[in-house]
């Protein structure tokens, strides 16, 4: 997960006319629309500057899923082309450049010198004061990132997006009590806010304490559609021994995504290592390997089911797939030894 984040824009609602149109289409406003139906606005309305502000903020606000910051990117970036001279405009333009996975170093020049050119206009924006603490704590320059977010809470002291960087300094700096109050400030003000959970989750996982259950059920109530929001729940509760409910939120990601290959690979794991369902295992790795044929994990783990049925031939060749497409995965090269060693022994 990315230690510096900075998420969700405000979002300005202008009046022009190509707005209104879309409006008056729709007969909501535009502030209130779902991403379904501001995708077939924008195909209706490809010059509406405020259906692409409201989708890239949509699109920030979701940047947990699998297509990551691109989507928010295009969007922030095609507002810009429409209108470059909006501070609103700019702001998200600026996070555009500093998040894309795709940046150069110019892109994070640029993105510096809009905040800075805000903030020369409006000492008080502290939107574009955020974002060059942001740019600062990527530099890990503390003692500056620390100076422009102190600055911008004490013009507004419930700015989400201070404490969410706040939180992602303290994470760098190991300083975990620090990391976890600034996130919780962050999720008391905005309780929607669906990474706050996950960032506090996360921690709680890797301490191995299963209070992570907890916030990433917070996360999957505000999306519990999205895969990529259901996989921490359901792997928390597979690894916290709680199987059953491990299965349903896995089966519910297959259901949300039939291509969601780690869906498949965990029931297998389930199947083969709980259950004791040796058909039903094969069945489900097969699954993933279709959507992902180059998933280590699941030939390997076909590899001990062929072990387990005393197939030792089929065993030895589907170690052979996981070891083509990773040489060096050592589960898979240490049970090839020891089933080559085996027959060696036979023979002899």
């Amino acid at each position: 997960m990315r230690i510096f984040l900075l998420l969700m824009l405000s979002l300005y609602v202008a009046a022009c006319s190509t707005n209104e149109e879309a409006t008056t289409k729709s007969q909501t406003p535009v502030d209130q629309l779902s991403s379904s139906a501001l995708d077939s606005l924008i195909k209706l309305y490809p010059d509406s500057i405020e259906l692409f502000i409201k989708r890239a903020n949509v699109r920030l606000a979701n940047v947990f899923g699998a297509n990551g910051y691109d989507p928010f990117v295009e969007d922030a970036a095609r507002a810009f082309k429409l209108d470059s001279n909006r501070v609103d405009v700019r702001l998200l333009y600026a996070k555009a450049l500093l998040y894309s996975p795709h940046k150069i170093a110019a892109d994070k020049i640029n993105s510096k010198r809009i905040f800075q050119s805000v903030l020369a206009k409006d000492s008080t924006n502290v939107e574009a004061l955020v974002g060059m603490a942001n740019h600062y704590g990527i530099d890990q320059n503390v003692e500056e990132a620390f100076k422009f977010i102190n600055k911008a809470l004490r013009i507004n002291p419930k700015y989400r997006d201070a404490y969410v960087l706040k939180g992602s300094i303290y994470r760098l700096l190991e300083n975990y009590t620090m990391m976890l109050s600034s996130y919780e400030t962050a999720i008391s003000l905005d309780p929607k806010y669906l990474e706050g959970y996950f960032f506090i989750g996360s921690y709680y996982e890797w301490k191995n304490d299963p209070k992570c259950i907890e916030y990433y059920t917070s996360a999957y109530n505000i999306n519990p559609k999205d895969p990529d929001v259901i996989y921490p729940l359901a792997y928390a509760y597979e690894k916290f021994s709680k199987e059953p409910e491990a299965m349903k939120y896995y089966r519910q990601m297959a259901k949300a995504d039939s291509s969601y290959f780690l869906a498949y690979f965990h029931i297998g794991s389930l199947k083969q290592f709980t259950y004791n369902e040796t058909d039903s295992a094969f069945y489900y790795y097969d699954l993933a390997l279709k959507y992902q044929p180059n998933h280590v994990e699941s030939l390997h783990n076909k590899g001990l089911l062929y072990e387990q049925i005393k197939d030792p031939t089929n065993a030895l060749f589907t170690y052979a797939k996981a070891l083509k497409i990773n040489p060096e995965f050592a589960p898979t090269k240490a049970r090839v030894k020891e089933l080559k060693g085996a027959a060696l022994r036979t023979i002899k």
